[in-house]
């Protein structure tokens, strides 16, 4: 949670504490982490991605890279092991929300290969979780 708090990905709405758990309920393979040996030999997180698939498109959430570690190829990696566990799965197509005023994003996403799509996505909340 601080790595998603670091880059900026919490939002007051969410409990990321749910999140989590309602990830390791339902298809918690999806649930990624990119770790490295840290001074010290203790194990540093350095990013994750939470993916999901409905048998109709997969999606990815909550893809993170601590700031000092961004522009390291980790986000890149992280994302490309996504792809294969979905396209394993069947999955014929991702989609990934990225807010519109996140352009560094935007960006990195579209050097992966995605484009912006003809939709615009819509939300209801089912569960409060705060």
């Amino acid at each position: 949670m601080a790595l998603w708090r670091d880059c900026g990905l919490l939002r007051p709405w969410n409990d990321p504490r749910k999140d989590i758990a309602r990830k390791q309920a339902v298809q918690p393979g999806l649930f990624l982490v990119a770790l490295v040996q840290g001074r010290g030999g203790a194990t540093e997180l350095v990013g994750t991605a939470m993916a999901g698939y409905d048998g109709h498109r997969g999606s990815v959430y909550y893809l993170a890279v601590a700031p000092g570690r961004q522009r390291l190829a980790i986000g890149r990696s992280l994302m490309a092991r996504v792809e294969q566990e979905l396209l394993a799965m069947g999955c014929p197509k991702i989609n990934v929300l990225v807010r519109t005023t996140n352009v560094q994003v935007m960006a990195f996403y579209e050097k992966l290969g995605y484009a912006r799509d003809d939709a615009f996505s819509l939300g209801k909340r089912l569960i409060p979780d705060l």
